[in-house]
This record gives C-alpha cells, sequence and structure tokens, in this order.
C-alpha cells in the first residue's frame, strides 16, 4: 500500500483540444509522482469528480464547453472538496487575474508553458501554494501608498526573489538554508512591508517598483 507521503499527485486536466490533453498526458506518463485523468469539457470533468473524488488538482480550460466564463470554474472549486483548482488558458486577459484569485482558485496555466514548467506549477499548486506567471503578473500593475522607501532587509529581498520564481516556502528554505518556519516569517514581513495581501500581490508590486 502506498502512504500519503508517497502517493502521487492525482490531476485531472479539462480541455477540449484532444491536442493538449494527448501532450500532458504524453508528457504526465514519464513522471512518476504525478497521475493525470483527462476530460473534454466541464460537465464531464464534474462527472469524474463526482466518481473518483477530490484531485490534488484540477486544471479547467477557460474556452471549453459548458464553462460560461468563470462560472465552471466557480462550479468545479465547490466539487472538488477544497482542493486546488487552476484556470488552463492560453491569453487571458489581465481583469481575471483577480477574479479567479478572489473566488479561490489556485491560479494559472497557461499553454504555452513549457513542459518542465508545468511540473512544476502543478506541484507547487497541489501543495496548496496560488501560481501566477510572470507574464500575467507583469500586467497588473499594484502600488502602495507610499513606495519611496520600502525597508526590506537583504534576507527579505532574498526571500522575494525566489518568491517571484513562484517557490513555495519549503523550497525557499532549501534554496536559502532557512526553516520553514523563518521562510514564512520573512513571507509575511514583506508582505506587511509591501502592503500586499498575499504573496502573489507582493511579487506584483515589487516588480511594479523594479525591486526585482
Amino acid at each position: 500500500m502506498v502512504s500519503e507521503e508517497t502517493a502521487p499527485i492525482r490531476i485531472l486536466i479539462a480541455d477540449d483540444h484532444a491536442m493538449v490533453l494527448e501532450m500532458f498526458e504524453q508528457f504526465i506518463s514519464g513522471v512518476p509522482d504525478v497521475t493525470a485523468m483527462t476530460a473534454p469539457d466541464l460537465n464531464t470533468a464534474l462527472d469524474i469528480i463526482d466518481s473518483q473524488g477530490a484531485f490534488d488538482l484540477v486544471l479547467v480550460d477557460l474556452n471549453m464547453p459548458g464553462m460560461n466564463g468563470l462560472d465552471g470554474m466557480r462550479e468545479a472549486i465547490a466539487r472538488n472538496g477544497g482542493k486546488p483548482v487552476a484556470l488552463l488558458t492560453s491569453n487571458p486577459p489581465a481583469h481575471l487575474v483577480p477574479e479567479v484569485l478572489d473566488m479561490g482558485g489556485a491560479g494559472f496555466v497557461l499553454k504555452t508553458t513549457s513542459l518542465r514548467s508545468f511540473y512544476n506549477e502543478v506541484r507547487f499548486m497541489a501543495a496548496g501554494e496560488r501560481y501566477i506567471p510572470v507574464e500575467l503578473i507583469e500586467r497588473k500593475r499594484v502600488v502602495p501608498k507610499d513606495h519611496v522607501n520600502v525597508p526590506l532587509s537583504e534576507r527579505e529581498m532574498d526571500v522575494l526573489a525566489e518568491l517571484s520564481e513562484g517557490k513555495s516556502n519549503r523550497d525557499i528554505g532549501t534554496a536559502l538554508g532557512l526553516k520553514e518556519a523563518t521562510v514564512k516569517m520573512h513571507v509575511k514581513a514583506v508582505c506587511t512591508k509591501l502592503e500586499a495581501s498575499n504573496r502573489t500581490q507582493a511579487v506584483i508590486v515589487a516588480r511594479d517598483m523594479n525591486m526585482i
């Protein structure tokens, strides 16, 4: 019996383009710690969730049948038992970023991403983190009220740089030689000093200020 620690990440990918599904299926078949099921539309995806149980991550295509804008994503979030649901898309408008995050979405996966990046993004979101590609972050400009002098320490700048790469607290700790609890403390300090409500917005603010 496979233990919880070694169980592969279960993902569900819903997209009406067969070639997209085949590409992801072929890649995932060669990855030992990820398994995937696919669906050609939202209704099929919801049926799979109902029959197979919640997935560690569900990816739903923005424009496939049944989505009705973001209503379909909202439904998938409700059906996936509190586990992450992210949007799979090619070139979403900037206004979708806050809308997806506000409804509890795990973030975005761009169809133009490399398969190596796709693997990292899937693991990141399945771990409970939110992920927004750099291309989308750069479209959304958020500036704190007083952005002249932001007193980030050298270590906080190091953490911020790692955040900008979409890394989890554990991966940041490994990269910087810090305990995960210490990383969490630094992330909280960065968010407070940049007047950001979360780590994603902190990266957005920092990029707008040319800090990273």
